[in-house]
């Protein structure tokens, strides 16, 4: 399925661009994700989603296969499989970055492949959390991108997050909660994918019973 996201941060497209590029920084922006490592073109980690009673993480890779700085423009292809289950995920995401009222606008087009449990919520509901949780990622990272990048504080009183060199594993500050996406879609999404998981439960229940009763 293809999504297509749109956003604006509150600073110059250079230093939009810069920021984008700069994982350890924004990573805590990015719901439910975890960063490993990150060698300055491969990401490695790992993204929880919940959904009620069932909670699925996905562990893989993310390549920036193109940064072309002049027209503002990169490719990120992503890979992850679950780490209890057969399902993964593939995505190629082409962002491009434009000037917009002193701002810098942000497009995002994401051609996406899922297989296993969150498959089942098809492309509707797959959108609408999409928006959601760029959303908060946007919101996240205006927030980021306007903080001084001096700080008043002396320098024992503050731990900045130090960039990762090559193979060196990129600690998060805090244990990182799974994307809950009954809670990110609001009611409306929320009820149509509380059916799908209600049916899927149901379903695991009905196969166990009847293992049960042929073993």
């Amino acid at each position: 399925m293809e999504l297509h996201h749109e956003f604006t941060v509150p600073v110059p497209v250079d230093d939009a661009w810069r920021a984008l590029l700069d994982v350890e920084r924004i990573a805590p922006c990015m719901p439910g994700a975890t960063v490993d490592d990150y060698d300055g073109k491969t990401v490695t980690g790992s993204v929880k989603v919940k959904v009620g009673p069932i909670t699925v993480t996905y562990r893989g890779t993310a390549v920036f296969e193109e940064q072309d700085e002049s027209a503002h423009r990169m490719v990120l292809i992503a890979n992850g499989k679950e780490t209890r289950g057969q399902g993964t995920a593939r995505a190629t995401v082409t962002g491009t970055l434009a000037e917009r009222d002193g701002g810098t606008a942000v497009s995002v087009r994401t051609d996406l492949t899922v297989t296993g449990r969150p498959a089942q919520f098809g492309r509707g509901v797959m959108a609408e959390v999409g928006d959601k949780l760029v959303g908060l990622f946007a919101e996240c990272l205006a927030r980021r991108l306007e903080e001084p990048t001096e700080r008043t504080e002396p320098p024992e009183a503050v731990e900045p997050l130090q960039p990762a060199q090559p193979g060196q594993a990129v600690q998060p500050a805090q244990p990182v909660e799974p994307i809950d996406l009954l809670r990110t879609a609001g009611p409306p999404v929320a009820k149509r994918v509380a059916v799908a998981v209600a049916t899927a439960v149901l379903v695991l229940v009905f196969v166990r019973i009847r293992r049960h009763r042929h073993a």
